[in-house]
């Protein structure tokens, strides 16, 4: 019993002493403490420290858009964000990076080349859209409800869709609305045979020497930034690399006016009508183009007429999902129910257009011959004796913005014959290692692959192709003797990445057109005696898209709206002199929504304390 007492006032001293040794708080204690007294654990300081670190995000770019990246990393910097640059030599290698999730954000940019707000979106932002990395029902809804809308109604829909994706859920960050802008060499060109549109690429036919005798023994030269083609089939592309080349390549029902009008003008098409209704459409097409084929490197007219069969098969082929491996572009004609020749002229009397006009006299409006007679076989087309070929799409709705998508160059019309002669492989077993499809890039490239087998519908034709330069030849037998006739023999197009390099080109007359001249280098144009610069508004918008994937900003609305609000877009359109406008998304240059990204450190904090505390 003694032993056991020793003992137990050995371990009360013991605890005695350790409790002495240490302060113990109360929950009072602590309320009532003083601000200068330090009153945190290891741990603590440890928590406190990281809820002031800088969030580590990761921004992807190309290094021809090196100053927007590190005016968006400063900007991000001073909100909270350490910032990894990923910047890539060129769209290919960018492309890689973003397909493989190397990103938080890509800096990307979009061009709506048809001229309407669906195709703005519908590629973008909707669930199974060829470059869309979003799934997201409620986005869905809003942009197919606007594909049916007047621009009356639609402005409202639009800017519901543009108050999600930006505002509300923070799928992208908005930079900037740019000028299009090229610079010419006016003393080799004729200044006003070189076009600037607002959305269509830049229109080759029309373009002509000052002397016009140099026409068929000099090449006009252009320049591209991509060596790497995507394909040379119209459906199987839509990025910077092939759109001037297969607009050029292959002729479609419509055509844009520079200033973004639908018109027929220099199209497959003499004229076209809208039934009441707005589901079904008429096209009356023309008798004077052919597919050009190369042989010996040089291009032949193939004696093939472009007509009503190779449009069917053209445009059931653009909006089938599977009619290719690796289709991109199907979801801008997903809205094709049919498309067909029509036989029966009773059928186009019957037909009426809103104002009760027939369709027959709508298409024959400034016809020189009046339709006589239908005809479903291209060969008995002729115009002269009134024997014409007419085509009839109908949509699946009412909707009047398939017109735009017709002028797109993913509606360029191939030959029927011809790819189905080239693509004979099974889509669903397609072996990219052993299966050539027609357009591969590789047929046009000089070397043990080449075997080319275009046939082009269009003004131009691709003969043959290295790292250094693609060479074209002008179709032979493309509307010849009308205005629409190739001005110019041959159209070299240098392959050139950098920027500096290609002004530099341009001034010493290496090439005559040098397409998207950034605004950081319009006064060194203005300055060139010799160069002339074109410039006007234009529906390109660049933005940051943010993985929605395999980061944390895929899961995080705080964490993306953090990045959005320290985006300041006057800083941006300082550093451009005002050759920037602001944007909210693709659409603004299309649609006034009235909404407006301001940017607000305070929020950018708030949202990104959130995003912390959301981690613990």
């Amino acid at each position: 019993m003694k032993k056991r007492g020793k003992l137990a006032a050995l371990l009360l001293l013991s605890l005695t002493v350790v409790l002495g040794g240490c302060k113990v708080t109360t929950k009072n204690e602590a309320t009532e403490a003083p601000a200068n007294t330090s009153t945190t654990t290891n741990a603590q300081q440890t928590e406190s420290a990281n809820d002031s670190a800088p969030v580590d995000i990761e921004l992807l770019g190309m290094s021809a858009n090196e100053a927007d990246l590190n005016i968006v990393r400063d900007q991000l910097a001073k909100n909270g964000f350490n910032v990894k640059l990923n910047i890539q030599a060129d769209y290919g290698s960018f492309k890689s990076q973003q397909d493989a999730g190397n990103y938080d954000i890509a800096l990307s940019s979009w061009t709506t080349v048809t001229g309407n707000p669906d195709y703005a979106v519908r590629s973008l932002f909707k669930t199974g859209g060829d470059y869309s990395i979003l799934a997201d029902p409620e986005i869905d809804k809003l942009i197919d409800a606007a594909s049916t809308q007047t621009p009356e109604q639609y402005v409202d829909t639009y800017k519901q869709f543009e108050q999600q994706l930006v505002f509300d859920k923070a799928y992208i960050a908005p930079l900037y609305n740019s000028l299009k802008a090229q610079a010419l060499n006016q003393d080799v060109l004729k200044k006003d045979s070189v076009r600037l549109s607002k959305s269509r690429s830049l229109v080759w036919e029309d373009i002509d020497f000052n002397d016009e005798s140099k026409r068929a023994t000099d090449s006009l030269v252009l320049q591209s930034t991509m060596p790497t083609l995507t394909s040379l089939d119209p459906i199987k592309g839509n990025d910077g690399s092939i759109n001037m080349i297969n607009t050029n390549m292959y002729v479609r029902l419509l055509n844009l006016t520079d200033d973004d009008k639908l018109t027929a003008d220099g199209s497959l098409s003499r004229n076209f009508a809208i039934e009441a209704g707005n589901s079904n459409y008429y096209f009356i097409l023309r008798d004077d183009i052919h597919f050009a084929q190369i042989k010996d490197k040089k291009a032949v007219d193939t004696g093939e007429r472009v007509g009503a069969e190779d449009v069917v098969f053209s445009l059931n082929r653009a909006k089938d999902k599977n009619s290719v491996p690796d289709h991109r572009t199907f979801t801008l004609h997903e809205h094709i129910k049919s498309v067909e020749a029509v036989t029966d002229l009773t059928a186009l009397e019957s037909a009426k257009l809103a104002s009760g006009e027939s369709v027959k006299a709508a298409l024959e409006n400034g016809l020189d011959t009046k339709i006589a007679g239908l005809t479903a076989d291209k060969t008995q087309a002729d115009h002269k004796s009134g024997n014409y070929q007419v085509i009839k799409l109908t949509t699946t709705e009412p909707f009047p913005q398939v017109l735009n998508y017709l002028a797109h160059q993913s509606a360029g019309i191939v030959s029927k014959k011809q790819v189905e002669r080239i693509n004979t492989y099974d889509v669903a077993t397609f072996d990219v290692n052993k299966d050539i499809p027609y357009g591969d890039q590789n047929t046009v490239t000089e070397g043990a692959q080449y075997n080319n087998t275009l046939y082009a519908s269009g003004p131009y034709i691709l003969s043959h192709k290295n790292d250094y330069e693609a060479i074209f030849y002008k179709n032979p037998g493309y509307l010849k003797g009308t205005s629409h006739e190739p001005k110019i023999e041959n159209i070299k197009v240098r392959f050139i990445k950098d920027a500096d390099s290609a002004l530099a080109a341009l001034r010493s007359g290496e090439i005559h057109v040098y397409y998207g001249v950034s605004e950081t280098k319009f006064d060194v144009v203005k300055g060139d005696a010799k160069l002339s610069l074109q410039t006007l508004p234009s529906n390109a918008v660049a933005y940051l898209l943010f993985n929605t994937k395999n980061r944390p900003v895929a899961e995080s609305a705080d964490l993306r709206k953090a990045v959005l609000y320290s985006i300041n877009q006057d800083e941006i359109l300082a550093y451009y002199n005002g050759n920037k406008f602001k944007a909210i998304s693709t659409l603004s240059p299309l649609v006034q929504t009235g909404l407006e990204l301001k940017s607000d450190p305070a929020k950018a904090k708030e949202f990104l304390d959130a995003f912390k505390a959301a981690k613990k």
